[in-house]
């Protein structure tokens, strides 16, 4: 006996087996309970999405020997002839191999007869976009007036080709990718009828290379099946789709959030040893920094690998999460720009290196002063844009609080190693209190979002592994009387900047350009040698 592909094997039958597309099943499933029905019926999506699926479960529910229902009995002689292609009322038409205009015309020549032994004749027209116009104009005849024993059933990959006059008189349905997760249940349940074993991340792979198609889905799974010797396993799947090992892009990560640019470059050259193509790196690795971002923004959020967590708890202690929405945003940038490098390999490398060299921008410049009324005395003077950076810095400077030594709560943090929203609390915080059991903070009103158990917990987890000894750690909310390590960091960024500025206007070259060419030096791009 020959094998038959999953694909066909596991193809549903019913609406009640469909899998993703549970909103054209309710509507289709309303109107043929309450006996609403319409000529035409139009499917639309990407490939192996369920268009033609749906289309023959509909003309079994409107052929049953049961009557017209929701739930064909799949037992009777239409139900089963339907299913193996043999329905005699049944015509399905590939409109991408019969484009001409007589194609549709000697199609078309038999609508008007009774069908044979069915209560409808059935149309179903895949790939309609690829007709041609006067195929359209032909078709366009009979759906305006059809006959009340046809129905047609029109599929296409690509609606905008349908002419209006055509769309006007169809019933429009548009099947929509299926989610990876429901791919995934879907093929760990077949897997489970079909006695074979299989590891989860393995399946969940194939469920998210299949992009939204369940057919490619379960071609993969056939290949898988193959390519594993009756067994899917991840390290299979990652040899037969050319996957970058999960464990080389959390490297990559690592990296990254090491500083490393030596240990970046090194890791790019381990990749270029067994992958070819690094754009589906980039995209591995924006995959991972979105599930960092989830994880970073909500904590609580767990994935179903307990190994991938873990790396994912590791790097969530020390990168933002800004730092994070910066690389994803240069990975997406990055593989558009990776086909204009003059070979793969470095152009990875200066995706990686970007990463490496941009940070977020700290931005706490408070507003300017409010113009007053006309000669008030309040009315500020109008200044260019350099120069109000440089007023601004200067405030912050003029605003800061001195700097109080309190157990030197800077270097403690310092040697913290702290990533993340961790960090970002604790450096808004004053020490208050260090004793032998106790260590107290209080935080800045204006950071109390950042707080959460989980930064809490993280922050005591570090201050008892660096102090060696157990502490409990409270965090209070209030005004803060002493400078907190972001405001030393902003006011020392401030203080770099304006020494820089003041350095450059102090230059003879700068000077004798601005005299004698009336150059103007552009303060915005000033930046100190150390930053």
């Amino acid at each position: 006996m020959s094998y038959e592909v999953l694909a066909r094997k596991w193809r549903p039958r019913d609406f009640d087996t469909l899998v993703g597309q549970e909103h054209v099943v309710r509507a289709l499933v309303n109107a043929l309970e309450q006996q609403r029905l319409h000529h035409a019926y139009l499917f639309t999506g990407t490939r192996g999405v369920g268009k033609t699926t749906i289309a023959r479960i509909l003309a079994k529910s409107l052929n049953c020997e049961t009557g017209i229902t929701a739930g064909p009995c799949g037992e009777c002689s239409a139900c089963q002839e339907i299913d193996s292609g043999r329905f005699v009322d049944l015509l399905e038409i590939d409109a991408a191999s019969r484009t001409k205009v007589e194609d549709t015309r000697e199609l078309l020549e038999n609508v008007q007869y009774a069908p044979t032994r069915a209560r409808f004749k059935v149309y179903l027209i895949d790939e309609v976009h690829m007709l041609s116009s006067h195929s359209f104009n032909a078709l366009l005849k009979t759906l305006e007036e059809p006959p009340p024993h046809v129905k047609f059933l029109l599929a296409t990959t690509d609606p905008q080709k349908l002419p209006v006059t055509v769309l006007s008189r169809c019933l429009q349905f548009n099947l929509r990718h299926v989610q990876a997760d429901a791919i995934a249940d879907h093929l760990l349940s077949i897997l489970a009828a079909e006695n074979i074993e299989a590891e989860q991340p393995a399946v969940q792979r194939i469920a998210r290379a299949a992009r939204g198609s369940m057919r490619d889905a379960l071609s993969l799974l056939d290949q898988a099946i193959a390519f594993g010797d009756g067994r899917v396993g991840s390290d299979d799947i990652a040899q037969m789709l050319g996957d970058v090992p999960r464990e080389r892009v959390y490297d990559l990560l690592d990296a990254l959030a090491d500083g490393d640019a030596g240990k970046l470059l090194a890791q790019a050259a381990k990749l270029a040893e067994t992958v070819s193509d690094f754009s589906a790196v980039l995209d591995d690795l924006s995959a991972a920094l979105q599930r960092l971002a989830v994880l970073l923004a909500v904590p609580e959020r767990q994935l179903d690998d307990p190994q991938e967590q873990q790396r994912l708890d590791t790097l969530a202690e020390r990168l933002s999460p800004e730092d994070v929405q910066l690389y994803y945003q240069i990975a997406l940038l990055g593989r558009r720009d990776l086909p204009l490098a003059p070979d793969p390999l470095s152009g990875f490398e200066m995706v990686m290196l970007r990463m490496h060299a941009f940070r977020p921008a700290e931005v706490d410049t408070p507003p300017l002063p409010a113009r007053g009324p006309a000669g008030s005395g309040t009315e500020p003077q109008d200044v260019e844009p350099s120069t109000a950076i440089a007023q601004q810095a200067q405030a912050r400077i003029a605003d800061t609080p001195v700097p109080q030594v309190e157990s030197d709560w800077h270097k403690l943090l310092a040697g913290l190693k702290l990533r993340g929203l961790p960090y970002e609390v604790a450096a808004n915080c004053e020490l208050l209190l260090n004793d032998a059991a106790r260590f107290k903070l209080r935080l800045d009103p204006a950071h109390v979002n950042l707080l959460s158990d989980t930064a809490h917990e993280r922050i005591e987890k570090a201050l008892c592994a660096t102090l060696e000894r157990e502490v409990r750690l409270e965090i209070e909310v209030g005004i803060t009387e002493s400078e907190t390590p972001a405001e030393r960091k902003v006011r020392l960024s401030d203080e770099r900047y304006l020494k820089a500025r003041e350095s450059i206007a102090n230059d003879p070259l700068v000077q004798a350009l601005q005299d004698g060419l009336g150059a103007e030096v552009d303060d915005d791009s000033v930046r100190p040698l150390d930053a």
